[in-house]
């Protein structure tokens, strides 16, 4: 019985890293998933986004990102746009895991 726990433990341990919340950021912008414009004030964004170092404490869709080498590895693959007007995402980045999140509910589905 233990050790059918300790399996189910490591497997559901396993899938927190699947589903990570991993972004490629490409050069293109018809090669993106998401369109995402970058605001100066968190009043103004849909999800404040912090950026963690390893891909193992990123969310799952929490906006706590990590930013991977190669499209391949990533979840989403986004297009940092000039004009707020050509975006679908308006993003904030903060300087602490706990101000990360979503302000724009509705938007949320954007980043599944």
């Amino acid at each position: 019985m233990k050790t059918k726990i300790l399996i189910l433990a490591m497997v559901l341990f396993a899938f927190t890293f699947v589903n990570a919340q991993k972004v490629f950021s490409v050069s293109n912008a018809a090669y993106a998933d998401v369109k995402v414009y970058v605001v100066d004030n968190k009043a103004y964004a849909d999800l404040l986004v912090y950026k963690v170092d390893h891909q193992a404490y990123a969310g799952k869709n929490d906006g706590t990102w990590y930013f991977v080498d190669h499209k391949a590895y990533a979840k989403k693959k986004i297009f940092f746009v000039d004009n707020k007007a050509y975006a679908d995402l308006n993003i904030y980045f903060v300087d602490h895991k706990a101000y990360a999140g979503w302000k724009n509910n509705s938007k949320k589905q954007l980043m599944y």
